[in-house]
């Protein structure tokens, strides 16, 4: 073998060791079951949370309406994953909004912030499930905003982000809040320290070991690559491994899903440049790394919800930018891609 051939193999096998592989959605791990599809309208940008291995969804959008007031629902529903049924509970006395956060803590469920079509909010629900009633709390002392993250870490909720028009110009914010229910009327709401980086809306958040992760989302005219790592206890922020953004591997995109399960979290679905999504991302806390797992199965969709009750997830409703959506999907991380199933 002459020098040169030898130096022309030497070179293709680094070229080859060194490239990046990501799974084929055919052979990767990563299947999506079909479940009982959601009994309330299709729809767009619900909101969720879990009590007691059930989950609440409601709030949202859907065009079909010819009173445009009507478009932005109130109704809730409550889904139990033991027999896969959905049931209708109380609907929000407040208005009809998209883009509002929800969460769960101490056994109760609450909502807020959001836009009704006309106004941006900034007003919060309790939600008791024990006497199916709402009652109000103090509202977020932010700035009123849509398209927020909130997650709760340590028995204390957080809201941050988000956006709001102003008439003249669309505003971003990265400040955020902690919220406390079992404080008396008027003091609910502390400030606690600004998100690192960028202003931004449409984010997702998702939390582990007692720590909140905030990333993608928009400000402006780009979408935003970091991803933040919040510790309650000292109240600081601090930046992880920038999301990538090449030929190869795409994670930016605006009103994504996300959850955390068996100790990974995942972002999946959502838009970029207007084009709908149905990738599914895996972020490895320890390693601060992130794997291309199997396509989500059913349609690509923005403003979809996901919840994890107990050691399953779930994930559905949304909008294909046509069609408001009213599907429900399993997802088994350990499981071959199937799309008989």
């Amino acid at each position: 073998m002459t020098k040169s051939i030898f130096y022309f193999l030497t070179i293709v096998l680094l070229f080859t060791s060194c490239k990046r592989e990501w799974n084929n959605p055919y052979d990767s791990l990563g299947n999506w079951v079909r479940r009982s599809e959601f009994k309330g309208l299709g729809r767009a940008s619900a909101s969720c949370f879990v009590i007691n291995g059930k989950a609440y969804v409601g709030l949202g959008y859907n065009a079909d309406f010819e009173n445009p007031t009507e478009r932005y629902l109130r109704d809730w529903w409550v889904y139990s994953p033991a027999n896969d049924q959905w049931d209708k509970i109380a609907d929000l006395p407040g208005k009809g909004r998209i883009g509002a956060v929800a969460f769960s803590l101490n056994g109760k469920g609450y909502v807020g912030t959001g836009f009704d079509g006309t106004n941006y909010l900034k007003d919060f629900w309790e939600y008791n499930p024990q006497t199916n009633l709402w009652v109000q709390k103090d509202d977020f002392s932010g700035e009123i905003r849509s398209n927020a993250v909130s997650f709760v870490v340590s028995d204390y909720a957080y809201v941050g982000t988000g956006e709001m028009y102003d008439g003249n110009f669309l505003m971003r914010f990265n400040d955020f809040y902690r919220f406390n229910p079992d404080e008396k009327a008027g003091i609910q709401w502390k400030k606690i320290q600004y998100i690192n980086g960028s202003k931004r809306s449409g984010a997702t958040a998702f939390t582990y070991d007692d720590k909140a992760y905030v990333c993608t989302g928009s400000n402006y005219l780009y979408f935003v690559n970091d991803i933040c790592e919040y510790n309650p206890i000292l109240d600081t922020w601090i930046n992880k491994n920038d999301l990538e953004n090449n030929s190869e591997i795409s994670i930016l995109r605006n009103n994504a899903s996300s959850f955390v399960l068996n100790n990974r979290g995942y972002v999946l679905l959502g838009e970029q440049s207007s084009n709908m999504l149905k990738d599914v991302w895996e972020y490895d806390f320890e390693n601060d790394s992130w794997t291309k797992k199997a396509d989500f199965e059913g349609s690509a969709r923005v403003d979809a919800v996901s919840f994890t009750i107990g050691d399953r997830v779930f994930v559905g409703t949304g909008t294909s930018g046509t069609k408001y959506l009213d599907d429900i999907w399993e997802y088994k991380p350990s499981e071959k891609y199937n799309n008989e199933d």
